[in-house]
């Protein structure tokens, strides 16, 4: 794409923390949004906020508001949607702070002015959003991570898992992993695979990229690696309909091959927990 491109990027915070995306890092997010170059007009995210616990937790409110204002420092805008109560016929009390209006309609009139959208859901709601973006001659482009609409995955123009993209999310239990180096750990999908042979080939996206869409790690302008793994290494559940399943996320070591084709082997490979349910 050209570098004249005006992009917006609009997230529905609450739905990608409660699907996945809890310690989704704006900055990787921007960086992402920005991968094609152009100019970065609209970053706006809708945040929950519960004011009655701020009122009695002044731990909750600390936490949040710095949380916020991070946000702020990485040049997005926050959209604070403030938790409404409420009580049915038997006294249950539900919570609900729904951004969906608000997001859908700052996208609608603000599309005005761009020519690529981002939207970061999984919301099925936002269905009808997508095709009045497109019949104003936008490109809609969706991340996700679970329980993404079917239908909304079919109608935007690409879809990204947000578990594929390097660093948007941390890795737990390896808090200074370096994604991509021998001996990190990535997420990435299986290319090929050979069940009776007992082996096949994993592959991660290496950086962020606009040749996205070029997947074969044997082209040199692709941003994708290729790993080499050995039915040995899957975790138990991981099986052949896992593997051979383009919805399913894996999680691995890397390590480079004791070969003299400098390639690399994949290590303790589980599936990405919950994942594969991805809505209807």
């Amino acid at each position: 794409m050209h570098n004249s491109i005006k992009i917006g990027v609009f997230v529905d915070a609450e739905n990608v923390r409660y699907n996945g995306g809890y310690q989704l890092r704006y900055d990787i997010l921007r960086l992402f949004a920005a991968r094609y170059g152009g100019s970065l007009l609209r970053l706006n995210t809708y945040i929950a906020f519960d004011q009655e616990r701020a009122k009695e937790d002044p731990e909750y409110r600390r936490r949040a508001l710095t949380y916020q204002q991070m946000v702020r420092d990485f040049g997005w805008k926050v959209i604070v949607k403030n938790v409404r109560r409420y009580t049915d016929e038997e006294g249950n009390v539900t919570t609900k702070a729904n951004a969906d209006l608000d997001m859908a309609v700052d996208a609608m009139l603000q599309s005005e002015k761009l020519d690529l959208l981002l939207l970061v859901t999984g919301d099925g709601d936002f269905l009808q959003v997508v095709t009045a973006l497109q019949d104003r001659g936008c490109r809609v482009e969706l991340l996700g991570f679970r329980n993404v609409s079917q239908e909304l995955r079919r109608q935007v123009d690409d879809y990204f898992p947000g578990f594929l993209i390097p660093d948007l999310l941390p890795i737990s239990y390896e808090p200074r992993n370096e994604w991509g180096l021998p001996g990190s750990c990535v997420r990435g999908v299986c290319a090929k695979w050979f069940p009776e042979k007992g082996y096949g080939f994993l592959r991660f996206l290496k950086t962020i990229d606009p040749n996205l869409w070029i997947t074969d790690p044997r082209h040199e302008e692709s941003p994708y690696e290729s790993v080499f793994c050995h039915a040995n290494e899957l975790a138990d559940g991981v099986n052949d309909e896992v593997l051979m399943s383009r919805d399913s996320v894996l999680e691995f070591y890397i390590e480079k091959s004791d070969k003299d084709d400098g390639g690399l082997v994949a290590n303790n490979v589980r599936l990405v927990p919950s994942f594969g349910n991805n809505g209807l």
